[in-house]
């Protein structure tokens, strides 16, 4: 497909980082979001089981951002999918590949998380560890995944056959993200703009054949988390640049079209206010359900085990009956029966039944409810 350059916008070689940036015009903004960010980690750090709690903001961060590259799949297919493959993402189901995708968004992030709280710092290694582990299956694959690009690439509006933007050339790209990776140890910016300048400059260089977009969105909650910003890395802001993508994509090219770093720094605080706002009402919903459901199991299950179902159906909120039978460490005999009481109760409710040796398959409505994107 031939596509027109006329108006493509060029990288904006040797201007990262910026000689200056002008904080009045932000001031307001990063204040804003600085207390919204510190609204919603106070939270996090009240909560007892966040990582029960807010597993689903992961899910829902998955789901978003594979979005956004124009992989649609929806959060009870995710969930199904890890119903039946917990430990397997290598795509043996009969699964759409945009949910094998979403799948391995979910699990990349999660393994960077994993790495991080190992020790392992930001950098290059790290960056295309997390990118193998994003594309290791489905369309990806073909797509050299942990390697660097080696010929151009381009952003491009198929829709109207014009290329929008054209990212560092590959002969550049190695100063580029030493110049990148360089900040990101050593800048003594905030930990916002630090945030915002490293996405915005992850994208203008688009260091891989595909994939650029999800991990640029991963880590701007790596980063906030590494800088102590939020003590859990359960802060996801797709949500908000999905909402705004027209403007989102504006912004970045304007950076690299007329260096304006400071607008950018502008709509990127807007978007964590917004998002720290949304997300600290989801979370708090999640928290009171949590809180309700406390003394719902006690009555209806009244056993020494209802706060381990409890949990159980948080954790899992699609889930086949086998599993909460056999890994919820509940006795399997009460584990049955407080199944058909959940199902009585309407607590959780019947997505498929169980055919042959395939055993019935259970949401808990409740909560998908809060979360479902």
């Amino acid at each position: 497909m031939d596509l027109d350059l006329e108006n493509a916008v060029h990288y904006h070689y040797d201007q990262f980082p910026p000689n200056q940036l002008d904080y009045g015009s932000f001031v307001n903004a990063l204040l804003k979001a600085t207390d919204a960010i510190a609204r919603y980690d106070q939270m996090l750090k009240n909560m007892h089981n966040s990582e029960i709690l807010l597993a689903p903001l992961r899910n829902q961060e998955a789901v978003i951002s594979s979005r956004m590259e124009g992989t649609v799949s929806t959060m009870d297919e995710i969930l199904k999918y890890e119903a039946d493959h917990e430990n397997d993402a290598t795509g043996t189901s009969t699964a759409r590949s945009e949910v094998i995708e979403t799948i391995l968004y979910q699990r990349a992030l999660k393994a960077a998380q994993g790495a991080m709280s190992d020790g392992h710092p930001i950098s290059q290694s790290f960056v295309k560890a997390i990118h193998q582990r994003l594309l290791s299956f489905g369309r990806g694959a073909s797509k050299s995944p942990g390697e660097f690009k080696t010929e151009q690439n381009y952003l491009a509006d198929r829709n109207k056959r014009k290329i929008l933007f054209i990212p560092v050339r590959p002969e550049k790209l190695q100063d580029g993200l030493d110049t990148l990776f360089e900040y990101i140890n050593n800048s003594s910016d905030p930990a916002l703009i630090k945030a915002a300048m490293t996405h915005v400059e992850f994208e203008a260089l688009h260091p891989f054949k595909d994939g650029n977009g999800r991990i640029g969105r991963m880590l701007i909650t790596l980063m906030l988390w590494q800088s102590g910003t939020i003590a859990a890395p359960h802060f996801y802001v797709s949500g908000y640049f999905e909402e705004n993508k027209d403007e989102y994509i504006d912004m970045m090219r304007r950076v690299s079209e007329s260096g304006d770093w400071n607008e950018w720094c502008a709509f990127f605080l807007e978007a964590v206010e917004q998002q720290a706002i949304s997300n600290l009402v989801i979370a708090e919903n999640i928290r009171s359900l949590y809180e309700k459901m406390k003394q719902t199991f006690a009555d209806v299950l009244a056993s020494k085990w209802s706060m381990t179902a409890l949990d159980f159906v948080f954790t899992n909120p699609v889930f086949r009956n086998n599993k909460f039978t056999s890994n919820s460490g509940i006795p399997s005999a009460s584990a049955a029966r407080f199944t058909r009481i959940l199902l009585d109760e309407g607590i959780i409710q019947t997505v498929e039944e169980a055919s042959g040796r395939r055993p019935a398959l259970y949401s808990f409505e409740p909560l998908m409810e809060l979360v479902r994107v």
